[in-house]
């Protein structure tokens, strides 16, 4: 092996009688700095290979050019694969022909430029017979969480990206695009093979798309784009987790894993989606296959323990806009559906988004020999317009009562059994041309990514490490710095007083200890900060704000002032919280822009004398799609004197490609709640562009009202079984789903 730059002595052979000279054996260059990675770049020739030595290449951006042969490709790569790490502003760019860059690893740091791997050096030079595999991209984001940019971009032609690792994108921006802008780029016959796609965390607006293929500008044009035998695993940055917007494109043998949203034939025709597997497992969201545009064929995909609805249903047939402009719905045309099977998933959506602007039915389609089976006897389809135009025929499915669909459909029990590859069949030969074909191959997830990097798990849950006693009036402050990611700070004392704010960092748990219930005091104007990589739950707890210095606008918790990368959780169960009420518009929580939790639950808790608000979830206000928080639930929980809202929850603008945010409220009792004149939502709960909404067996009682504005989408709200004992009944505007159905009372002054 070189451990140096200088090359590898070159042999020339002469060729007896032809009196010319053989080509240079290939030499490598084994490099120790940037500059001599400069020095090397230029002088390599084809069949040569430049090493990177071990290390950690801090704020190093590559740029590797040059013009190999089929037979001879340039090489970038490093010494041991996996051992070399480009850190802080980083990036690799490439442009020539047959070059291979195989195993780096992109961490600690965010791309300098909008790119972290691209395939061309500027837009006059592009890549062309190129490759890049083995590569990991992992959690290297931009700081700022609405910064926009891309972790790997394919430019030029018939380039293949294979065998990587990219997981944890958690700023805006598509985590691998293929562009189409050029046209050195058009009809490009890129390959996309034997990824590991893993967690895209939800990103509460649109631009968190997994992969994107083409942009609604270029959608007429054709990529002819491979993209086959990849593992996407909890993707779900955004509804979208593939965007096809070009034509030509085959997208086969993939694994979508517990990922929320669908592959998605968004712009362009004559596009193929077969052999494709997705397991839901009934995680929220979860999603298929979604059709758009003219010729589409989805054939021989098996979709199992889906849940997703509307735009990000199993199987989404869409309507069109008339004479779409580019960048809108293009009606359905000449789609094939058939030999798919549908097991246990909740929703099947045909002529969905109907509405005055899109009133295209889909034409000249066919629905052909699909398995669709629920063992629970439910009906997923769903028919919003006609569909007429859809030729159904072959089809089997299980036996309903008023089915969506009368016709193509054979009603029959079908009995089930699972194979060695975890795909389930029917018994015997009755419907063997149903469906997937048996056999067909199940994508693991050992055989995408780089075999070489083992798969770390996404996110360490609360209890998950040590539990770490913590005796009475300790420095709390200490022993939340010094615990680990999923301790539990177990509080065995009655009485502490925080002097500094508590900033939770990683996931932890602060618990009470049988038989006691500690009180927590702080003298900061807030007691726990929530930062980047932090979660939080508190449990057994009573926390007081009766020393909390008397200035207004204190609260308990609060997020990080600046943009978190990471989204929290926040659980406050069995906790009593009293007295934050020094001055006025004390809340329990507040959070700041471009912060985003992806769950807050209330349970078993008590909430006494607050100024403020409880739950402040409204500083996106731009109206661009972003909201604070995916899901809300507060549930058997006690308010009472509660001077502002129980919740204050915004999502504005008129977005449609995220699910949320969801909100739960049960079997609550809720006195004397947004009563101060410093209340600027005028309500109890005031929720603004929220998608689910559920409201039920609660008492509110002498309580300001509670406000539904409905915005985009097709939000549900359902409000019933409440009690509202001299508190107005609830107010929803705009374009409902609801129901209402709660006791209305007059209160005690009346």
């Amino acid at each position: 092996m070189n451990r140096s730059f200088h090359p590898l002595p070159t042999l020339l052979l002469a060729l007896c009688g032809l009196g010319a000279a053989a080509p240079a054996q290939a030499e490598s260059f084994l490099v120790h700095s940037q500059e001599e990675y400069t020095a090397a770049s230029k002088r390599v020739q084809a069949g040569d290979t430049i090493i990177l030595a071990n290390g950690t290449w801090e704020d190093f951006e590559v740029r590797f050019t040059g013009e190999g042969t089929a037979d001879r490709p340039i090489t970038l790569t490093a010494e041991e694969k996996g051992r070399v790490v480009l850190s802080g502003q980083s990036n690799l760019r490439l442009s020539g022909r047959h070059l291979v860059v195989s195993g780096l690893v992109f961490r600690n740091g965010h791309t300098a430029t909008s790119e972290v791997v691209a395939f061309r050096t500027n837009k006059e030079n592009l890549a062309f017979h190129s490759r890049v595999t083995e590569v990991v991209i992992d959690g290297f984001n931009n700081p700022e969480r609405s910064e926009t940019d891309f972790w790997v971009v394919m430019y030029g032609q018939h380039n293949r990206f294979d065998h990587n690792y990219l997981a944890g994108k958690s700023n805006n921006g598509v985590t691998m695009a293929v562009r189409l802008d050029s046209a050195d780029s058009l009809e490009n016959h890129h390959r996309i093979d034997h990824n590991f796609f893993g967690h895209r965390p939800v990103l509460g607006s649109n631009g968190g798309e997994t992969l994107r293929i083409g942009t609604s500008r270029y959608s007429l044009e054709d990529s002819f784009t491979v993209v086959e035998n990849n593992y996407f695993e909890r993707c779900d940055g955004e509804v979208e987790i593939i965007s096809s917007k070009s034509g030509g494109n085959v997208f086969r043998g993939n694994v979508f894993f517990e990922s929320r949203g669908t592959l998605t034939l968004r712009h362009g025709n004559d596009n193929l989606v077969e052999n494709n597997v997705f397991f839901g497992n009934g995680v929220d969201h979860t999603g298929g296959i979604r059709v758009i545009n003219k010729r589409q064929t989805v054939r021989n995909n098996y979709l199992e323990g889906l849940t997703g609805s509307r735009f990000g249903s199993a199987l989404t047939i869409m309507n069109g806009v008339p004479d779409s402009p580019i960048n809108r719905y293009h009606q359905v045309e000449g789609a094939l559906v058939r030999n798919n099977t549908l097991i246990d998933s909740e929703h099947i959506h045909l002529a969905a988004g109907s509405d005055a602007e899109r009133s295209a039915v889909p034409i000249d389609s066919r629905f052909l020999e699909n398995l669709v089976f629920n063992n629970d006897g439910r009906d997923p389809f769903s028919v919003f317009d006609d569909i007429s135009g859809i030729e159904f025929d072959g089809n089997v499915a299980n036996p309903v009562d008023a089915p969506a669909l009368e016709t193509g459909f054979r009603r029959s029990p079908v009995k089930l059994e699972r194979s060695d590859s975890g795909l389930l069949y029917p018994v015997g030969d009755a419907f063997a041309d149903i469906g997937v074909p048996r056999g067909l191959p199940v994508l693991s997830r050992n055989q995408t990514g780089p075999a070489w990097f083992t798969k770390p798990a996404q996110r360490r849950e609360f209890g998950s490490g040590e539990t770490r006693p913590v005796p009475d009036r300790a420095d709390l402050a200490r022993a939340v710095a010094g615990a680990g990611p999923g301790d539990v700070l177990q509080l065995t004392g009655r009485h502490y007083l925080a002097e500094k704010v508590l900033v939770i960092d990683k996931p932890l748990t602060l618990k009470a200890a049988d038989g006691v219930r500690p009180v927590i005091e702080f003298e900061r104007n807030t007691l726990f900060e929530i930062a980047d990589g932090g979660s939080l739950r508190l449990e057994g707890l009573r926390i007081s704000g009766g020393s909390a210095p008397d200035v207004a606008g204190n609260t308990l918790l609060r997020t990080s002032r600046y943009s978190m990368l990471n989204n929290y959780r926040l659980h406050l169960v069995d906790v009593e919280v009293v007295d934050l009420n020094v001055n006025h518009s004390f809340n329990v929580l507040t959070v700041s822009r471009s912060t985003f939790a992806d769950e807050i639950l209330i349970e078993d808790s008590t909430f006494q004398n607050v100024t403020g608000a409880v739950l402040e979830l409204n500083r996106e206000t731009d109206d661009l799609g972003l909201y604070n928080a995916e899901y809300v639930t507060v549930r058997n929980s006690e308010f009472e004197d509660i001077g502002e809202a129980l919740m204050v929850v915004y999502r504005g603008g008129t977005d449609e490609s995220t699910f949320g945010p969801h909100v739960l409220v049960s079997d609550n009792q809720l006195h004397r709640i947004g009563l101060s004149t410093r209340n600027r939502a005028g309500a109890s709960m005031l929720l603004h562009g929220a998608q689910q909404t559920r409201i039920f067996g609660n008492r509110f009682e002498d309580s300001r009202g509670i406000l539904i504005e409905h915005t985009v989408g097709e939000p549900r709200t359902r409000i019933e079984g409440n009690a509202f004992i001299g508190t107005p009944a609830p107010e929803v505007s705009g374009d409902p789903a609801t129901v209402l159905d709660n006791t209305l009372a007059p209160g005690r002054d009346s």
